[in-house]
């Protein structure tokens, strides 16, 4: 069992090297046949090149974090695990080397390629496993797999320099739902409490055969809703037990309004940002921010060829204001110092916004495609490669990769999380539950007290009566 290879010596040190098992030659067959997916016709599919070497973007100095990354001597990241499960679902083994000038692949006007797509294409890889864009023009040039993951064009720009759309319940931001619904508990219960003591208080109504009760229900719900607003609303409690529960509503209604006012200022404080970037249509129309994309990326190519008047727009302001970039991480790296905004595809953004908690994607993404492993072109190995890819999705493999390496490291900004919650003023709820039942409790204590003296004039009276009448 030996290695054949097509690599250098020096490109052996720095290589990942795996022995690839010898097969036996099967008969040949026309380039045009078709290769089934089988188990049978694997070990030929293996033996078409004499050196499986897949081909990755990955380089000491430009590393590409979560894709490929180097851990001490070996490889780790995304593309490693998605060639380890190919390799155990196709029963083949590899060898890695890394590309020599570090680019994805470009054409240039002599129709040459460059990176991994030329390296594929002159035969000096077998396989380019990398984030690789499924496009037309590399589709003539070599063979693309199913894509293993989908992607699209998004913005990448900093927090602070944009606000988002104002919504219509914006104002009830300062506080939570549970919080609001506490609030609207706790107006009801009051409204009834006082009610109530409004009932059974006798200093209420000094002549209950004629003089009406003002305290029904309607107009304690009116006079604890015009607490609210710091106006009152007439006529007020007379017996100590109303004033207690008015009371007690009022110093409720200050903390409350306080907590909102305070709140709802330093949420629209946080969001005071002069431009609103929504998407393409947003950034085009506006010379504010600075904003470029990766130069020669399929990224590019799609501003630069499409028909759309935003695009075309900003395709024509990168080309005359150069902002373009060398690579991803200049990119993420110009993003974060501010005043620009980095046009690139919506995975990689979403990796710089799990790693950079200042960095936020725009919501809109345009221009859907994929990722997809590069063969030459006519490699009998594309479909077996394509359907593996796609067994791999089924069963959820592809999924838990993305979560396992896109896992953010953020921890939620609690200026940001400015919703009170009812837990958070659990104490001024408390506050107004004791003034409630000590307010019912001097209710029924004056009711009680009225009925006593009530029973005692009485019985004098009886008493003078009967006095009066055995005389």
């Amino acid at each position: 069992m030996r290695l054949l290879s097509r690599t250098s010596e020096k490109e052996e040190k720095h290589s990942q090297t795996l022995w690839v098992p010898e097969t036996r030659k099967l008969p040949k067959r026309a380039s045009n046949a078709a290769v089934p997916f089988t188990h049978h016709y694997l070990p030929e599919i293996r033996r078409l090149s004499e050196d499986v070497a897949f081909l990755l973007k990955m380089a000491a100095e430009q590393k590409q974090d979560p894709y490929t990354m180097s851990k001490g001597s070996q490889l780790e990241g995304y593309c490693m695990d998605l060639l380890t499960e190919l390799a155990k679902k196709l029963g083949f083994k590899y060898k890695v080397h890394l590309v020599k000038d570090g680019s994805y692949g470009r054409q240039d006007e002599s129709g040459n390629w460059n990176g991994m797509i030329g390296e594929v294409v002159r035969g000096e890889a077998d396989l380019a496993v990398a984030p690789l864009t499924l496009t037309a023009a590399r589709e003539k040039a070599v063979g693309m797999t199913k894509p293993y993951m989908q992607t699209g064009i998004s913005i990448l720009l900093r927090k602070d320099i944009v606000s988002e759309e104002a919504g219509f319940f914006d104002f009830l931001s300062p506080f939570s739902g549970e919080t609001w619904f506490g609030i609207l508990i706790a107006y009801f219960v009051t409204a009834v409490c006082i009610c109530i003591v409004g009932r059974l208080s006798p200093c209420e109504w000094s002549q209950p055969e004629t003089e009406p009760n003002h305290f029904t229900l309607l107009h304690s719900l009116w006079y604890t809703a015009g607490a609210l607003s710091l106006q009152g609303a007439g006529p007020h409690p007379k017996a100590v037990s109303g004033r207690v529960i008015s009371c007690t509503w009022w110093l409720f209604a200050v903390v409350l309004l306080a907590c909102y006012f305070s709140s709802l200022s330093s949420s629209q404080g946080s969001d005071s940002a002069p431009l609103m970037i929504k998407g393409f249509e947003d950034l085009a129309n506006q010379e504010v921010i600075e904003y470029g994309t990766l130069a020669g990326s399929s990224t590019l190519a799609f501003f630069k060829n499409s028909n759309n008047p935003s695009y075309r727009r900003i395709y024509e302001h990168m080309e005359r204001r150069k902002s373009f970039v060398s690579s991803m991480d200049e990119g993420v790296q110009r993003a974060k110092e501010g005043n620009y905004a980095f046009i690139g595809e919506s995975v990689s953004l979403d990796l710089a916004v799990a790693r950079h908690c200042e960095l936020v994607r725009a919501h809109e993404v345009i221009g859907m495609r994929g990722y997809s492993i590069v063969t030459p072109l006519g490699s009998p190995m594309l479909k077996n490669l394509s359907v593996a890819i796609l067994q791999l999705s089924e069963a959820g493999e592809l999924a838990y990769l993305r979560t396992k390496w896109w896992a953010s490291s953020c921890i939620p900004d609690s200026a940001k999380a400015s919703s009170l919650r009812a837990h958070s003023m659990k104490g001024i709820f408390l506050v107004l539950a004791i003034g409630l039942g000590i307010g019912v409790l001097l209710s029924l204590f004056e009711l009680t007290s009225k009925s006593r003296s009530t029973a005692g004039e009485q019985k004098a009276s009886n008493a003078n009566i009967n006095t009066h009448t055995n005389i």
